[in-house]
């Protein structure tokens, strides 16, 4: 079981590295620029995922729709 735990570590690990290229192919404002860089950090297997079932775009959108009140 522990060796299963590690292989799947490595895996997002890899992951998340290999999806950092990503953010060049984005299109987004300051604003959603500062709040996927705070993701990255913040959450690294999160952002690894939207970046690997293609929703980075979409979250980048969400939060650009965002207002502040």
């Amino acid at each position: 079981m522990e060796k299963q735990n590690i292989k799947d570590l490595k895996y997002k690990c890899s992951a998340y590295y290999n999806s950092l290229g990503a953010e060049k192919k984005l299109k987004t404002t300051p604003c959603s620029e500062y709040a996927l860089n705070a993701l990255a950090i913040d959450e690294p297997l999160e952002y690894a995922r939207l970046y690997l079932e293609g929703n980075m775009q979409m979250w980048v959108d969400a939060e650009d729709s965002l207002e502040l009140w």
